[in-house]
């Protein structure tokens, strides 16, 4: 590990007299390391995607109801964020990891081993409560790295909640196809046994701010963030962003997981169509230097405009499983661009108040999400393929005009 700290923090130290721990950059290793963490908690609650009808028929439910499971993890994923993340300011990073991940690995193996529609429901619920860590990481990160790198390492982090999202899809669906949908489960429970005991190791245990700085108390820190959102309003546009972008990457895989094998493809096809996210390993990372360059507000717009484009290509192309590679890709491509770029518009400011910036964040972000899996389904199960694409196209229009607001208000100033 690299433990030489930085000279800048030594010096701060010295004139200010604070008995912190010198500051220590976090090393290539580590952030390898974390990211293959990100991938393994993330994965989690993307396995349903792919194999959700095999999963209804094997409870005997309707499309409609199917919904329930993705949707109620994503709301309590938005729970879990608000009354755990903002502890990441007070608490080690390193403590809050270890038990949250070890909540999700009893949640997923509840999953893997349920009877009843109900308790399965439950365990993905819990699980969704404990799912805190892809989004602890960033902020743990940002305080471990220099500020020009910023953006790539955001980045680094995200290819690897991407991975995790891609090997949850595209590897569900064959081995669904091939073994059965609870094999998923059983695979995802051994992933979350070997992350529970190894993430403790590669994190370190220092607290959050300096060792003389005085803690807030837990629901000082919770109510500390309604300040926060008058202090720094972009957040707010930020999360409504994140929000609506996740929103439709969700209600578009909640539509295609039925929608495909309606048209008489096995779930495994619809992995096969989530594996060309695969290139997003490689394009992630220089997207994120190159929103370095132009800026987040600049780059988000961009985005923004394209990923438009994209949805609108779902109904006219959605009949055909080739030309419907186009706009999945185009999205694919587009949505973590977003996602960067809204991340940057706050990870750059004060360190002692990045989680709570994360966790109001990430809240709006699982918000949209947990509604627009519901949604989905149900807008499917109603109107079909046009009506899931008209859902999307709808929040789609929404991300471009915030974006565009954004830029106007903040991003001539800073961009």
């Amino acid at each position: 590990m690299d433990a030489s700290p930085d000279n800048s923090a030594s010096e701060t130290q010295e004139t200010t007299g604070e008995t912190a721990v010198p500051e220590r950059r976090l090393s290539s290793t580590e952030l390898l390391l974390l990211t293959l963490a990100s991938a393994v908690v993330t994965a989690n609650a993307y396995y349903i995607h792919p194999i959700i009808s095999e999963v209804a028929r094997g409870f005997e439910v309707r499309d409609a109801v199917i919904g329930i499971v993705p949707g109620a993890n994503q709301l309590a994923l938005a729970l879990g964020v608000f009354l755990l993340l903002p502890l990441g300011d007070r608490i080690s990073n390193r403590k809050l990891v270890t038990i949250t991940v070890a909540g999700q690995f009893l949640s997923i193996t509840g999953m893997a081993f349920a009877q009843d529609f109900r308790l399965f429901t439950l365990a993905s619920t819990i699980l969704g409560f404990f799912t805190i860590a892809p989004y602890l990481l960033p902020a743990y990160a940002s305080k471990r790295v220099d500020p020009a790198r910023l953006g790539a390492v955001t980045a680094m982090l995200t290819t690897g909640v991407i991975g995790g999202i891609l090997v949850a899809r595209a590897g569900a669906g064959i081995v669904a196809e091939t073994l059965g949908w609870r094999t998923v489960y059983y695979i995802a429970s051994s992933f979350m046994l070997i992350v529970s005991i190894l993430l403790p190791f590669i994190m370190d245990e220092r607290e959050a701010g300096s060792e003389n700085e005085p803690k807030q108390s837990y629901f000082s820190l919770l109510f500390s963030m309604f300040p926060l959102v008058k202090r720094y309003p972009e957040i707010i546009i930020s999360g409504a962003m994140q929000g609506l972008g996740f929103g439709i990457f969700l209600s578009v895989w909640m539509g295609l997981g039925l929608h495909l094998p309606d048209m008489g493809y096995g779930v495994d096809v619809v992995g096969y169509l989530a594996a060309f996210a695969g290139f997003n390993l490689f394009t992630t990372p220089a997207l994120g230097r190159w929103a370095d360059r132009v800026g987040p507000y600049r780059a988000r717009t961009l985005a923004a405009c394209v990923n438009f484009l994209a949805v609108c290509l779902l109904w006219p192309l959605g009949y055909n499983l080739w030309l419907l590679i186009i706009p999945v890709v185009l999205m694919t491509l587009l949505g973590p661009l977003v996602d960067i770029c809204n991340r940057m518009t706050f990870l750059s400011l004060e360190k002692n108040i990045r989680t709570r910036l994360m966790t109001i964040y990430i809240v709006m972000m699982f918000i949209g999400g947990g509604i627009s899996s519901s949604a989905g389904t149900a807008v499917y199960d109603f109107a079909g393929w046009p009506g899931n694409a008209v859902l999307a196209m709808s929040m789609s229009a929404g991300l471009l005009t915030l974006s565009i607001i954004a830029w106007r208000v903040w991003g001539r100033r800073v961009d």
